[in-house]
């Protein structure tokens, strides 16, 4: 009891520390110098009534403005959040910190950016004007190169902006993400800044050439160049930004020829276990949930490839549906590739699962690399529960036993058959024709019912055990029957697949039981009952 108390009073106190702590994020990390950024401070502390100290941002950055945004869940009272959301212009370039930031008695954690040095000028450029510019001027085939778009404006724009569509020949375009405001102040004068951001796949090696893009918008005019007593009217602007040229490599020599072509940033492999074999035990039949994921800074989901599966004897494998998905960073897509396989051992001993390996380019040091998964051996137990299907060892000793005086053995053997089966024959004369059994359970008939109604049900867990409650009253192990009947051990894999793995909901139990159905009537020795369970007469009338 003591130990309860003190766990539920550890989890209360945790939740009381998040509650109170003071969460620090900026919407991006690396900017030009002149550019400005967004910091949130969020608390979900709702005793917090003031505001957080902003003294220490005084000394590297020009606080622009500051908003205060509160929320409330109505389905929680006590679920109530406060964010601070604060614009900030840097006052250098390089690599410059947030300092943690105090709300009362809680901190937030530092931030670190990096602040370019290069400028924009607005020299030969009127009130609204595009830069365009790429992260790199040359890559190999399939490999990312980031396209940027800046739309700078001096005066108010109207919200019928536009902006022509990026389409390239030989190439796959991919936006990241959404369009970003800010501020920046360019000679002096302040300019909103709209940007876009796109990754550039070449599919081809050679020069690609990036069109021109126009941005159209209505910017309002001052009050200077409206007439006196006239509607506020707008003035079209459009403007276009810079054709770029993209040389783009073949791939190298070197590479694999054999291996699936790779370029990235950076490329890392890792597995997840649940639960995991090496912190308790695992037997015969027990389920082992195997995830690995890849992750490629610079590449799409859909370019990374499928990993090699787990084919290892004595190991079944049942696959989910491999997991893609897209993340957005400062420096372009993160694809990441999750796959997933429940895993269960048939035999027991030691099991050695080979290690795994993704060959990859990396265009950030220009040289190839391979990641790998390390080789795991699996030490699998015998199940006492599964021993009853295991055939029974024989001694040895007593094989030769039974090998002594086969004749005399053999002849008394016969004799006291002969005696048994006359003295069976004379009593059965005397007793009547049908004795009724006593039933200790249900009828073979009414669990043959109940796993037709499983199967039609779909369900799997059901199934499987009206499946076994029928197998009891069979004179053949479910084992031996799918060993001679080959559409009911295939069902019998399809059913395994839909208990072990998260595909189960999409188990059709049709097939499962017109195996059942139509198993070998010349290999069933159970004989026939009439309808109400009882044999036919020894000596019919």
């Amino acid at each position: 009891m003591s130990r309860v108390c003190v766990l539920v009073f550890s989890l209360f106190l945790a939740l009381q520390v998040q509650a109170a702590a003071l969460l620090a994020s900026v919407d991006r990390t690396r900017l030009n110098a002149g550019e400005t950024l967004e910091l949130t401070l969020e608390t979900q502390d709702v005793t917090q009534f003031g505001k957080p100290d902003l003294t220490p941002l005084e000394a590297n950055f020009e606080v622009r403005g500051t908003r205060q945004v509160n929320s409330l869940n109505s389905l929680d009272e006590n679920s109530a959040n406060t964010r601070w959301i604060i614009t900030l212009l840097p006052r250098q370039s390089g690599s410059v910190e947030i300092p943690a930031l105090q709300l009362g008695e809680v901190r937030s954690q530092p931030i670190s950016l990096q602040i370019q040095a290069n400028e924009v000028s607005s020299e030969n450029h009127g009130p609204v004007f595009i830069d365009a510019s790429l992260d790199q001027p040359e890559v190999y085939v399939q490999a990312q190169a980031v396209l940027t778009l800046s739309i700078y404006h001096s005066v108010p724009l109207y919200d019928d902006s536009s902006l022509s569509p990026l389409q390239l020949d030989n190439a796959k375009v991919e936006p990241l993400g959404e369009s970003r405001t800010f501020e920046k102040v360019i000679d002096g004068v302040r300019h909103g800044v709209i940007e876009m951001r796109y990754a550039i796949y070449p599919q081809q090696s050679g020069d690609l050439k990036i069109p021109a893009l126009t941005f159209s918008a209505t910017a309002a005019q001052s009050d200077a160049e409206q007439e006196p007593n006239s509607p506020r009217a707008g003035k079209q602007v459009q403007v276009g930004s810079t054709p770029l040229v993209l040389t783009v490599d073949p791939i190298p020599a070197d590479y694999p020829a054999n291996a699936p072509w790779l370029p990235a940033n950076s490329l890392t492999l890792e597995e997840h276990w649940s639960p995991d074999p090496a912190q308790q035990q695992t037997q015969i039949g027990d389920s082992l949930t195997r995830t690995v994921i890849l992750q490629a800074e610079g590449l799409s989901s859909a370019q990374l490839p499928p990993l090699p599966g787990t084919e290892v004897t004595g190991l079944r494998r049942y696959p989910d549906q491999p997991q893609l998905r897209n993340q957005v960073n400062d420096r372009g897509l993160l694809g990441v590739r999750e796959e997933r396989e429940a895993l269960v051992p048939t035999h027991s001993g030691r099991l050695e699962l080979p290690s795994q390996e993704v060959v990859w380019w990396n265009t950030r040091e220009d040289h190839l690399e391979r990641s790998n998964l390390p080789a795991r051996s699996l030490q699998i137990e015998d199940n006492p529960a599964l021993s009853a299907d295991k055939p029974a060892s024989v001694d040895p000793v007593t094989v030769q036993t039974y090998l002594l005086w086969p004749w005399q053995l053999s002849t008394l053997v016969l004799a006291l058959t002969t005696l048994l089966g006359f003295a069976l024959w004379w009593r059965a004369r005397s007793q009547p024709a049908v004795l009724r059994a006593a039933q200790t359970g249900p009828s073979p008939r009414t669990l043959l019912d109940d796993l037709k109604r499983a199967c039609q049900a779909n369900d799997p867990q059901a199934t499987r055990q009206a499946l076994d409650a029928w197998a009891r009253q069979q004179p053949e192990t479910l084992a031996e029957m799918a060993a001679r009947f080959v559409p009911l051990s295939d069902a019998l894999d399809g059913l395994n697949g839909a208990l072990y793995s998260e595909s189960g909901q999409y188990w059709q139990g049709e097939e499962l039981w017109r195996a059942i159905g139509t198993i070998p009537a010349a290999e069933q020795v159970q004989p026939a009952q009439s309808e109400n369970g009882s044999l036919p007469p020894l000596y019919p009338k």
